[in-house]
């Protein structure tokens, strides 16, 4: 199924027992259970939720990956997966990052007696940068706010020599115009809040992950520290991403016009946008051999 359809008609009507088009809202905190003996698949909203799962299993599918997990911001999905990390554990994040994020890091990771080392550019870095405490590579690609591109696929086979994480904020390319697990990734997680949801109306999070270990390791991190996701906002983040593919092709389209038109404006001195910072980078941007990121195509 094209990408297309699967943020359009991801959750099968027979998910659920009436067959409905669209997944029902559960709000239930507590379940009945058969026995004491016996449980079924829910029981306490915070470990699992109908509503909540749905999305899951959409995002999972749109990125191509077995498992997703949804929060309730874009920095409880970050926070999650850094708490994957042990004291005395560092981790490389590019220098143009999150604002939230970097409060995180410079404030709570203290606590946790972990370590961080900002790095101006990615695409620079290289196997001898790496040292033994070193357990990911923390990449927002577009970066926020100043669009920063960095060559997840390069980066990737780097790190996976050392047995080294990529973990990949997406959040401004969104898995319709960039597929991080296909370039490498390990973990890819997304401030929904933003482009997924696209209408201003929640606030979300979302992580997903290819390997069973590592679900494992962030489902148990998710249903105790119970950042979880609300079953209404659950649902209207499903009805936001039907419309990512439209609104996404829309904004890239305005955005050309508008590059065009301040490229030729006297008041503007720099543009920022995806492959601007340097030639390297617009030409990571462009690659064409990588199938699965598309070129914004702005020069």
């Amino acid at each position: 199924m094209k990408i297309e359809s699967l943020i359009v008609q991801g959750i099968p009507a027979k998910n659920n027992e009436n067959g409905a088009i669209v997944p029902p809202i559960y709000l239930a905190s507590t379940y009945v259970q058969p026995s004491i003996e016996e449980h079924q698949t829910y029981a306490y909203g915070r470990g699992g939720n109908p509503t909540r799962n749905a999305l899951e299993e959409l995002i999972s599918k749109i990125e191509g990956v077995d498992y997703g997990f949804a929060f309730a911001s874009g920095m409880a999905a970050t926070t999650t997966a850094f708490n994957l990390f042990k004291s005395g554990d560092k981790i490389l994040v590019n220098s143009n990052v999150y604002g939230g994020t970097y409060r995180y890091l410079d404030t709570v990771f203290q606590q946790q007696e972990l370590s961080y080392e900002l790095v101006d550019d990615f695409n620079l870095l290289s196997e001898e940068d790496i040292d033994t405490t070193v357990k990911a590579l923390f990449i927002e690609t577009p970066s926020n706010p100043l669009l920063q591109v960095t060559d997840i696929q390069r980066l990737a086979a780097i790190a996976h020599q050392k047995g080294i994480l990529i973990i990949v904020d997406n959040t401004f390319a969104t898995p319709y115009l960039q597929k991080p697990f296909e370039l490498g990734a390990d973990i890819v997680l997304y401030s929904a809040t933003k482009y997924l949801s696209g209408h201003a109306d929640v606030i979300a999070g979302l992580l997903t992950v290819a390997d069973s270990g590592l679900a494992a390791r962030i489902k148990h991190l998710q249903n105790t520290l119970g950042n979880i996701l609300s079953p209404f906002d659950s649902y209207s983040l499903i009805r936001g991403i039907k419309t990512l593919s439209v609104r996404m092709d829309r904004q890239e389209a305005n955005t050309v016009k508008i590059l065009a038109f301040l490229k030729e404006h006297e008041a503007i001195a720099r543009l920022n946008y995806p492959g601007s910072a340097s030639p390297e980078e617009a030409a990571i941007q462009k690659k064409k051999h990588v199938e699965t990121v598309r070129s914004f195509q702005l020069n």
